[in-house]
């Protein structure tokens, strides 16, 4: 209720404006001095002014806006090619600064500069091939560059894993993510979507030898300074298996194997550090909306020492536990095969009264 009364409030106040203004403009019809549509030097002298006004106002909010808006900006990154990703960024933000300022000075400035005299004539300057060239150049040379420098740091990035890296598949799925390690053969089981059970979440093939030390987890621990080599999978639609702090994002899509690969070097402990917040958590995230529990698709990313993360991964289960079979008669012990067999020569007896 109080929204719509302010807006009817201004609503109102806009109309009476307006209509203000048309009582003004009749007025000055009835006036009959025959000029009213005459803009004189004053006018223009006091636009000039005002365009140099907001060019200063305009330019100095902007330089203020972007300074204070650094405070949302995500910490330093977390990953080796984070830096490079950033460093580019960072190189494209000040080419854009650079070349906004100095046009906007000169859209204004001239706006100023030639504004309306009745002692200055208009300079009939149809076209200038030289220039027109160089600043058509200019730009392109700059921009060839950029985009040949983006080109090769995407490719480095998006390039083959290392032969050494840890292979680790993160497995997305309404409305959550599981991780599942190789075990020290370095070498992911077999999956498939028909395999899936209620016991087997990811479909992973149980003969497969590969799968027999696979471990499963529900955090993402990561050694620092180890090349990781990351597997993505999806159940059902579209995901994103996307690391904010690391800069890394790729697409989890239903029927394909994606992948992506890092280097992460900076621990959790150290970040806390870092950001002067001790409750700091790297965080997995999904930016596909995935449906409608999206916004709750997460995992806690952990960058772990690699002592840490040893003893961590210990504690993990194996994707498939290993099958209890029942103890021979030579490892149990005298007593339980002396009870065991005292129960069949009864069992015998009682079939036989029978």
């Amino acid at each position: 209720m109080h929204t719509l009364l302010v807006w009817i409030v201004i609503i109102l106040a806009v109309i009476t404006v307006v209509r203000a203004v048309r009582i003004l403009e009749m007025v000055n019809e009835l006036g009959g001095d025959g000029h009213e549509d005459e803009i004189t030097e004053k006018d223009n002298n006091f636009n000039g002014k005002l365009l140099l006004w907001f060019l200063v106002l305009g330019l100095g909010g902007m330089i203020w806006f972007t300074i204070d808006a650094r405070k949302y900006l995500l910490p330093i990154s977390a990953s080796k090619h984070g830096v490079l990703t950033d460093a580019y960024l960072y190189q494209n933000f000040a080419l854009i600064g650079i070349v906004f300022i100095i046009t906007q000075i000169l859209l204004f400035g001239y706006g100023y500069k030639y504004r309306h005299k009745k002692t200055n004539k208009a300079y009939f300057y149809p076209d200038n091939h030289k220039l027109e060239f160089w600043w058509t150049l200019i730009p392109g040379i700059v921009l060839i560059g950029l985009i040949v420098y983006g080109l090769k740091l995407w490719n480095d990035i998006t390039g083959p894993a290392p032969k050494n890296s840890m292979l680790v598949e993160v497995y997305g799925k309404q409305f959550d993510f599981t991780a599942r390690y190789a075990g020290s053969d370095n070498k992911l089981g077999n999956s498939f979507f028909r395999w899936i059970t209620d016991e087997n979440q990811l479909g992973v093939d149980e003969k497969d030898p590969a799968s027999k030390d696979d471990k499963i987890a529900r955090e993402l621990h990561i050694p620092v300074n180890t090349p990781m080599d990351i597997k993505i999978h999806s159940r059902d639609v579209i995901h994103s298996v996307y690391l904010p702090h690391l800069r890394a994002q790729m697409n989890a899509v239903p029927g394909m194997t994606t992948q992506m690969n890092f280097v992460a070097t900076i621990t959790t402990a150290e970040m806390r550090k870092i950001t002067n917040n001790p409750k700091f958590d790297y965080v997995m995230l999904c930016n596909k909306v995935c449906g409608v529990a999206h916004y709750n698709m997460n995992m806690k990313v952990v960058i772990d020492s690699p002592e840490d993360f040893k003893k961590w991964y210990k504690e993990q289960s194996l994707v498939f536990q290993p099958t209890e079979t029942a103890p021979t008669p030579e490892a149990m012990p005298a007593d339980s095969v002396k009870g065991m067999a005292e129960v069949a020569h009864n069992s015998k007896k009682i079939v036989a009264t029978r």
